[in-house]
C-alpha cells in the first residue's frame, strides 16, 4: 500500500509562523482603531487667528473683566463666554476661588489673566474694553492689555498698560478695523460695552465672577446702579 507522505517540518513551521503574523497584524489594527476613535471624537482644534490677553498684578484680589465686540455686534464677556467667533477662555476673578490642584493639594494661583481667542476673523471694527468689576483698594490698578494677530505671522496690534480707577470703571483699551490681512484705524475712542450688554437684556441672573449685591457691591459704570454678577 501507498505510504502517506508527511509534510516537511519546515513547511509546517512556515505555515504556523505566517498564520501567527496574520493574527498579530489583525489584532494590531483592531487595537489601533479602538485607541484612535475616542481621540478623534474628543479632538480639540487649538487654532486661533487672534488673541487678546488682559493681565493685572499677581496675587491682587481685584476682579477685572474683559469685554470684546466684533463687527457683527456680538459681545463676549463673563456672562456670554462664546459670541460669534470669539471665546473667553477664562473669567479670572482675582483671588476668589483661584486655586490649582498640585499633588492632591489645593494651592493659591497667583496669576491674574483673562484671554479672549478668535477662532476666525471677519472684516470690520473690533472694540476691546476692560472693566474694574471689584476693587479692594483706592489706588489705581495697572492692567496690561495685549492684542495679537497670529496668522499668517504674529503681529502685535496693541500693547499698553491702563490704570483702572476703582469699582465700575470701564475703559476702552483699543478699537481697530480689519480689512483682509490689514489692521487699520487703531484708536482708543471710548465706547461702553457694559451699557450695550445691559440694554440688550443680557443681565446676569445668578452666579458669575463676582459676589452678591449689597454693601460694597460693584456699580454699573453707565447707570450707577448695583450690578448682579
Amino acid at each position: 500500500m501507498f505510504e502517506e507522505e508527511q509534510e516537511p517540518e519546515f513547511e509546517i513551521f512556515s505555515a504556523l509562523l505566517f498564520n501567527s503574523l496574520k493574527a498579530i497584524t489583525f489584532m494590531f489594527f483592531i487595537s489601533f482603531a479602538m485607541i484612535n476613535k475616542p481621540a478623534d471624537e474628543g479632538k480639540v482644534d487649538p487654532k486661533a487667528e487672534m488673541m487678546i490677553t488682559v493681565t493685572w498684578p499677581d496675587n491682587n484680589p481685584d476682579d477685572v473683566d474683559t469685554y470684546v465686540e466684533d463687527p457683527a455686534g456680538n459681545i463676549v464677556w463673563y456672562n456670554q463666554r462664546e459670541a460669534g467667533l470669539m471665546h473667553l477662555e477664562r473669567d479670572d476673578r482675582g483671588m476668589f476661588k483661584d486655586v490649582i490642584l498640585l499633588d492632591g493639594k489645593e494651592i493659591s494661583n497667583p496669576l491674574n489673566q483673562e484671554i479672549v481667542a478668535f477662532r476666525g476673523l471677519e472684516d470690520g471694527e473690533y472694540v476691546v474694553n476692560v472693566v474694574h468689576y471689584i476693587a479692594n483698594g483706592t489706588a489705581p490698578l495697572p492692567v496690561q492689555v495685549k492684542v495679537e494677530k497670529l496668522n499668517p505671522a504674529v503681529k502685535i496690534i496693541y500693547y499698553q498698560t491702563l490704570q483702572l480707577k476703582g469699582t465700575g470703571d470701564e475703559q476702552t483699551a483699543v478699537r481697530f478695523t480689519l480689512k483682509g490681512q490689514d489692521v487699520v484705524n487703531v484708536n482708543t475712542i471710548p465706547k461702553s460695552l457694559v451699557e450695550l450688554t445691559r440694554s440688550s437684556g443680557n443681565k446676569e441672573g445668578g452666579s458669575g465672577s463676582g459676589g452678591q449685591a449689597g454693601a460694597g457691591a460693584p456699580i454699573d459704570a453707565t447707570t450707577g446702579q448695583v450690578v448682579q454678577k
